[in-house]
């Protein structure tokens, strides 16, 4: 996992040979304005989703993780509570789901706040709960998750 301001993404563009793609997708576009949805960067192997949601109690949220893609969750407007955990330290709840691309787990993670202007990456090793409200009050979130096909 890696938790850093979007400020420095660029850093790691030379990740995977995608993340230049990602990183280009949003210095070209202003993510505030965009609506909810999906954008397609390049087909099935990179696109953005851009979600608007109302967080939610740490007890209503999923811990997840995905095989075929890494994520890049940045927050552009708002806060959200956020889990992490090794998938070592985790036990599998539902089975992955190739269709869907996730399986659930039971894990007692350690968790952090995704601020207005900061990303996670998780890659399939990391377990992550997102959505969580901070403190547990609700508030509106949105966010933009990148999908970056392995």
């Amino acid at each position: 996992m890696i938790l850093d301001s979007i400020a420095n993404l660029g850093q790691y563009a030379g990740f995977h040979p995608r993340f230049k793609q990602a990183i280009e997708f949003l210095n070209t576009h202003d993510v505030k304005q965009l609506e909810p949805g999906k954008y397609e960067i390049d087909g099935t192997h990179l696109f953005a989703l851009v979600q608007h949601y109302e967080t939610k109690p740490k007890a209503e949220s999923i811990w997840e993780a995905h095989r075929n893609y890494f994520d890049i969750q940045l927050v552009v407007e708002g806060e959200e509570s956020m889990g992490h955990s090794p998938i070592g330290l985790t036990e599998v709840t539902t089975a992955y789901k190739e269709d869907s691309d996730y399986a659930l787990f039971s894990a007692n993670g350690n968790f952090f706040t995704l601020q207005e202007g900061y990303f996670a990456f998780f890659a399939p090793q990391d377990v992550h709960m997102p959505c969580v409200a901070v403190n547990d009050v609700p508030a509106p979130v949105k966010k933009v998750v990148i999908k970056v096909e392995i």
